[in-house]
């Protein structure tokens, strides 16, 4: 039952070796942020906006506000794409927006209207900002400590994400980001074949998700997974044939995953993840397709040795459904996840509710 597995594991052992870096089978893609367009830049650039890419990704944005009157379409679906392409833009010195402009400013994008699944902080300006703190009195406290995409739990995964600084703490508080795209590039083949069999089931409401999937306005092939609210993954066997994952499966996959995205991080020789300082008067946003993020350590280091941090968080509506493919449906029924329970042998694990599967007992998790 774990042959797949295994035998992946043994075909990068030998990757390693002189014979194996010779071979097809063995060949990797250098990890790729695009750079920006410069035809998108040109035509943003007539309409008084600057880009500016952000090493090794994302981009600044220059000279427009996040108020009303906004800019002509062409120039918004510009912006978009490269949202797609380096998996975020930080619109700079925009002060600090009110609930509602943030909120309009977030329909621009994506599906274009807001879709809020959050829990409401009393000192939030309006239902749909998530405010987020290191101070509890203040906002929410301890979110998204582990690699993850906002909105997993949901047949349309929210297209995008807003993230406005509105207090940055003296002491920094970062948000890390990698792109998913190159990430996938990073893969060796063998476990680039073994990703693509496999779906995510939810912990919290069973929805299924590819592991892998190709991105719907860049076409980039893209890894996707959320390390604190997967209860159990499936692999296609064949046909309509799916078995669940076996416990020490799961947690070489989810240290797998951890790891591809912590190794594209420059300070560890990556070129396709970021931990982003904020700077006064911020608002990101973010392709939740082509982008995962998790909270620095430091943006939940207590407030009175941190300095107080305040983050407003808008999530977007999604394009259309996120689906698993392989003729699966939407949702995890009883009927299916009995059957991969039998095709595992009885030896698949599914943990409902909460994080879901702890892959790591000694990190903290909170959703």
């Amino acid at each position: 039952v774990t042959a797949p597995w295994h035998l992946a594991t043994a075909a990068e052992a030998h990757c390693t070796t002189a014979a194996g870096r010779d071979s097809m089978a063995c060949a990797l893609q250098e990890p790729r942020v695009p750079s920006l367009d410069p035809a998108r830049v040109a035509l943003l650039k007539g309409n008084g906006i600057t880009l500016e890419a952000i090493q090794p990704m994302g981009a600044r944005v220059s000279g427009m506000v996040l108020k009303f009157p906004y800019p002509p379409v062409a120039v918004l679906e510009a912006l978009q794409a490269e949202m797609a392409a380096r998996g975020f833009l930080v619109f700079s010195g925009q002060g600090v927006l009110t609930g509602d402009e943030q909120v309009k400013a977030s329909e621009l994008w994506g599906g274009r209207k807001i879709h809020s699944t959050h829990g409401v902080h009393p000192k939030a300006p309006n239902e749909h900002i998530f405010r987020l703190s290191n101070d509890q009195n203040v906002g929410t406290k301890g979110v998204g400590p582990q690699w993850h995409n906002d909105g997993s739990f949901e047949e349309g995964v929210f297209s995008h994400v807003g993230y406005h600084i509105v207090r940055v703490p003296e002491n920094r508080g970062d948000t890390l980001f990698a792109h998913q795209g190159a990430a996938f590039d990073a893969l060796p083949r063998a476990t680039r074949e073994f990703w693509l069999r496999l779906v995510s089931v939810n912990a919290a409401s069973g929805v299924l998700h590819p592991l892998v999937h190709d991105h719907p306005i860049s076409g980039r092939r893209s890894v996707w997974l959320h390390l604190g609210m997967t209860g159990g993954v499936l692999e296609r066997l064949g046909e309509d044939q799916f078995r669940l994952l076996e416990e020490d499966e799961l947690q070489k996959l989810f240290h797998g995953y951890n790891n591809l995205l912590n190794s594209g991080l420059p300070e560890n020789g990556g070129n396709y993840a970021i931990s982003y300082e904020y700077q006064p008067g911020d608002c990101i946003f973010i392709d939740n397709l082509a982008l995962a993020h998790k909270a620095s350590p430091q943006a939940h280091f207590d407030a009175k040795e941190q300095g107080l941090r305040i983050l407003h968080r808008t999530t977007v509506k999604a394009m259309k459904p996120f689906l698993p493919g392989f003729n699966l449906p939407s949702h995890a029924t009883t009927e299916l996840l009995r059957a991969a329970q039998v095709a595992s042998k009885s030896k698949g694990v599914f943990v409902s509710g909460g994080v879901g599967f702890r892959w790591d007992e000694s990190i903290r998790m909170q959703n």
